[in-house]
């Protein structure tokens, strides 16, 4: 981690600061994985409504990240990552007192806002906070927070459950949330240029819509809502498997292993990608996240859960800060928050489709059926960034495989 030397001391502890909180936002966030479709099978609810609930997680963020990009862009980005995690504080108290579906729906919706807050602030101002070309060095090494907390995340959240109940389990994710909002308020933001002539009668919703139709965006913000669906599965309907194959296992150290696999590829991408280029490495995460889908549709032991855990881990840690950093690459400082709010939307969507859509596929099909679906929609995935990454086919392939620069990045100095 050379590379934190060489910032200035005020970049440096801002950098240390937002690791601190982002590692405290995620183990709350996190805490709730292993428990909470149990939770809320255990009410009552079925298969497709537990899907419904777990993924009205996503409609939180779907409607508040339009406001949120503006936010971050027009006013501040640290106030936006303090909305996220105050909302990490607030909602887990909900979940004591509210027992009907459609009240943890609407609860489910809440809680979203505090991933769409924090995501877009906290990307916002690493991307401010790196020089341009250690970028993808610094975008890894800080993402790291989120499979760190999710190694220690869904184990506590798991053996606080089991010992003690929901009860305390809800009030560790709120004082982790709370911890987090502490640390962020710190922060110190970089200066950076005013968005230049603000068309301030313009709705978040259109300013989105006309970055969303741009090649920029268009792919990548694609790429992430398939990937997301498949996530939306894993963090969905996991546990759940888990439990209905009648194998030995807390469902926790599937996420653990998961996030020990990010942790581990993470330190090698971001810095590799900076000098071989973004491509490459989306190409090999995608085809790595493929192979995770199909491990957990043969699964049927430990061992072969743990595998696929892995599998899924190295994938997903690849894929998410390097398509992040291809984000950056491709956005000016005074649209990043817009421009994070609009690529991350497809993720949400994705999140928010694979509860619901799965759920209905496994009523029928069952948990295999349903990952082997989650596997097919991956292939898809490899397949649009290899042939439609570039601006034809040509240049798409040799860009996915690391023989070209990205056409579409801005070279600008923040």
């Amino acid at each position: 981690m050379n590379i934190f030397s060489t910032l200035e001391a005020q970049c440096r502890r801002s950098l240390l600061i937002l690791f601190a909180a982002g590692l405290v936002f995620w183990s709350s966030l996190t805490s709730l994985l292993p428990t909470l479709a149990p939770y809320i099978e255990e009410m009552g609810g079925s298969k497709q409504q537990v899907g419904i609930v777990m993924g009205s997680f996503a409609i939180g963020l779907l409607l508040s990240r339009p406001k949120l990009g503006y936010l971050a862009d027009y006013k501040s980005r640290k106030l936006v990552v303090i909305v996220g995690t105050s909302v990490a504080a607030i909602a887990p108290l909900g979940y004591l007192f509210i027992h009907s579906i459609p009240l943890l729906i609407a609860l489910r919706i809440f809680h979203g806002v505090s991933i769409a807050a924090f995501t877009t602030g906290f990307m916002a101002l690493v991307t401010d906070l790196s020089p341009i070309d250690k970028r993808g060095e610094v975008i890894g090494y800080m993402s790291l927070t989120t499979p760190i907390g999710m190694a220690f995340g869904p184990a506590l959240g798991g053996f606080i459950q089991a010992s003690a109940g929901y009860t305390p389990l809800f009030l560790f994710a709120s004082g982790l949330g709370l911890l987090a909002t502490i640390c962020a308020i710190p922060v110190k933001e970089s200066p950076r240029l005013p968005v230049v002539n603000p068309d301030r009668n313009q709705s978040p919703l259109k300013a989105i819509g006309q970055l969303l139709v741009g090649p920029r965006l268009r792919i990548p913000t694609l790429l992430l809502l398939l990937v997301g669906f498949c996530f939306g599965s894993i963090t969905t309907f996991m546990a759940l498997f888990i439990k209905s194959t009648g194998v030995d296992l807390n469902p926790g150290w599937f996420f653990t292993t998961a996030a020990i696999a990010s942790f581990m590829t993470r330190f090698v991408t971001g810095k590799a990608s900076d000098r071989y280029g973004r491509g490459l490495f989306i190409t090999g995460s995608l085809i790595i996240y493929t192979l995770s889908m199909f491990a957990i549709f043969m699964a049927k032991s430990s061992q072969s859960f743990l595998v696929a855990g892995f599998l899924e881990g190295i994938g997903y840690g690849t894929f998410l800060p390097i398509i992040i950093a291809l984000i950056s690459d491709r956005s000016l400082p005074n649209e990043r928050g817009q421009v994070f709010s609009v690529s991350i939307s497809g993720m949400d969507l994705g999140i928010a489709m694979a509860g619901p859509i799965l759920g209905s596929i496994i009523d029928e099909i069952g948990y295999s059926g349903g990952f082997l679906i989650a596997g097919v929609v991956m292939l898809v995935a490899v397949m649009i960034f290899i042939t439609q990454s570039g601006k034809d086919l040509a240049h798409s392939l040799r860009f996915a495989t690391g023989r070209e620069r990205d056409i579409y990045a801005l070279e600008t100095k923040d």
